[in-house]
């Protein structure tokens, strides 16, 4: 941020408007919280010495002008200040704003009649853990029951990587400056955050594109629209592709049909579902839409080691497989899905226990030479890199990225605010939290989206970023039209053309809502 306000300066904006202009964001999301009226409400600012409390205070400036009972708790002296904090803590007292000091109690005693907080503590430069009367201070805002509203990121949040190693601010609102800060949408960090707010404080589009160096961006609707598959006036089946799913084992089946039918709703002209002969029966009776391809099996519903040659037969009909959903990892399975993962010369998209059959041998997907996707959730991308899946998800950008280094292809990483990395380290975040796709089959509904997409022959990286937002597109309406408890994967299925056309629209010119 410093290098920023310097070359702002440079460009004939100083640091003092970027911190007036930042402030004044801040107090208008704060009004927006308290209803959209000041009057009579009684407003907390907690302060430290670095210009994120010098936003803080011009935000209480603001505050007061428009009615607020304001009061800054300032946890530092006066003549700390940094020059531009210095500068609007004397322009808040010259016009009669509030400042208390004291130890952390106090500030407890203050927020007990307050409507809202406003934690101005730490902001961008924050790194470690927030220690003594600061961590105190936190934890007093936490437990104070009054809605929090955090400038730029929440204070003990770290803004590069979204690590957490103390006491943060539960914020129900962050208001972040001039770009989104990669650590909101990263967990820990993000259970933090609460709703996300942008604001754009004037510092020019070409500063940021030359100062903010990242390689990690926020997947946008506009992004995937603008990579959806065109579909010919003239076309027909095998031009949408075709797409082989080889997926399900006795008591698993439901994995193989939601991922089959995810497929189809995305778009994919033909797709074939790979099964153990034993339970094709059952698929032919369930699927309409979907053809099946029955495979050798073991007599108790699970692949054979045989079923490897089947498949690699069949594949040249297709353009994608899809391998893993609800396979299972008897021996037999494990031999085949090793050998596919080895000589499938279609482009890949692994899944579930697809992984789990390769995590005992990485080395053949590090071999592997054909285009690959894999799309693991925390314990099965923790069971390829040999760690928990705690550890994944304390590091999920981290882990995300070796994956794909290691493995050389994309890694979609599940969960809220999905991870896809690419081999070259950039990274791209699905901002969507959905509790409602906390649901068995979810992920396997993805899995045929990717695939269906790829089969279209969007790139592996396009494919992927576009399956995640239709995949969470299709999510929403769904959450909308079941409602959340008890919305399940085939309602995504359900949802998943009326996601692409609101897509569609979106790269038309159209609004997708």
């Amino acid at each position: 941020m410093a290098e920023l306000d310097r070359a702002a300066e440079e460009e004939g904006i100083p640091s003092r408007e970027l911190m007036e202009r930042a402030g004044r964001a801040v107090a208008e999301q704060a009004r927006d919280m308290l209803g959209g009226l000041c009057a009579g409400k009684r407003v907390v600012v907690a302060a430290a010495k670095g210009n994120n409390g010098g936003d803080g205070l011009v935000a209480a400036r603001y505050l007061a002008a428009w009615g607020a009972q304001v009061e800054v708790f300032l946890m530092a002296r006066p003549e700390e200040l940094s020059p531009d904090a210095a500068l609007n803590y004397r322009r808040y007292r010259e016009e009669g704003g509030q400042v208390r000091s004291g130890k952390p109690a106090l500030l407890e005693e203050m927020l007990r009649e307050a409507d809202l907080a406003i934690d101005a503590l730490f902001g961008f430069g924050f790194r470690g853990r927030a220690e003594g009367p600061f961590a105190e201070a936190i934890e007093i805002i936490n437990r104070s029951g009054v809605p929090v509203l955090s400038v730029d990121l929440p204070s003990g949040v770290e803004a590069s990587a979204g690590s957490v190693e103390g006491p943060a601010v539960e914020a129900d609102r962050t208001v972040t400056l001039a770009w989104p800060k990669v650590g909101l949408y990263l967990y820990p960090a993000a259970e933090k955050v609460g709703e996300l707010v942008v604001a754009d404080i004037g510092i020019p589009i070409h500063l940021l594109h030359s100062l903010v160096k990242s390689e990690m961006y926020a997947l946008e609707e506009k992004d995937a629209a603008d990579l959806l598959p065109r579909r010919s006036p003239h076309a027909h089946k095998g031009m949408c592709g075709r797409v082989l799913v080889v997926a399900g084992s006795t008591g698993l089946t439901g994995a193989a049909a939601l991922c089959a039918r995810a497929a189809m709703r995305c778009g994919a002209g033909v797709v074939t579902l790979g099964i153990p002969s034993t339970l094709n029966p059952v698929m032919e009776v369930k699927l309409t839409e979907v053809m099946t391809l029955p495979l050798p099996d073991d007599g108790a519903g699970r692949l054979a080691e045989s079923a490897a040659e089947v498949v690699l037969e069949a594949l040249p009909s297709f353009d994608v497989l899809a391998l893993g959903p609800g396979l299972g990892t008897s021996p037999g399975t494990v031999s085949a899905v090793r050998r596919l993962v080895a000589e499938a010369p279609s482009p890949l998209v692994l899944d579930a226990d697809g992984l789990n059959g390769v995590a005992g041998k990485p080395s053949v997907l590090e071999e592997r030479g054909g285009e690959t996707v894999i799309t693991p959730h925390p314990g099965e991308l923790g069971r390829l890199l040999g760690r928990s899946a705690v550890e994944v998800q304390s590091d999920r950008l981290g882990s995300a990225r070796e994956a794909a280094r290691r493995f050389s292809c994309p890694v979609v990483l599940k969960g809220a605010n999905t991870v896809i990395a690419e081999p070259g380290g950039r990274v791209f975040f699905h901002p969507l939290a959905l509790p409602e796709l906390a649901t068995a089959g979810s992920g396997d509904v993805l899995t045929g989206c990717l695939a269906s997409l790829l089969a279209q022959r969007l790139s592996t990286r396009d494919a992927a970023l576009c399956a995640v937002m239709v995949h969470g597109k299709a999510a929403q309406l769904a959450s909308s039209v079941v409602g959340g408890v008890g919305m399940v994967a085939g309602d995504v299925i359900s949802h998943l053309p009326l996601a692409l056309a609101g897509l569609g629209k979106r790269r038309e010119g159209g609004s997708s809502r």
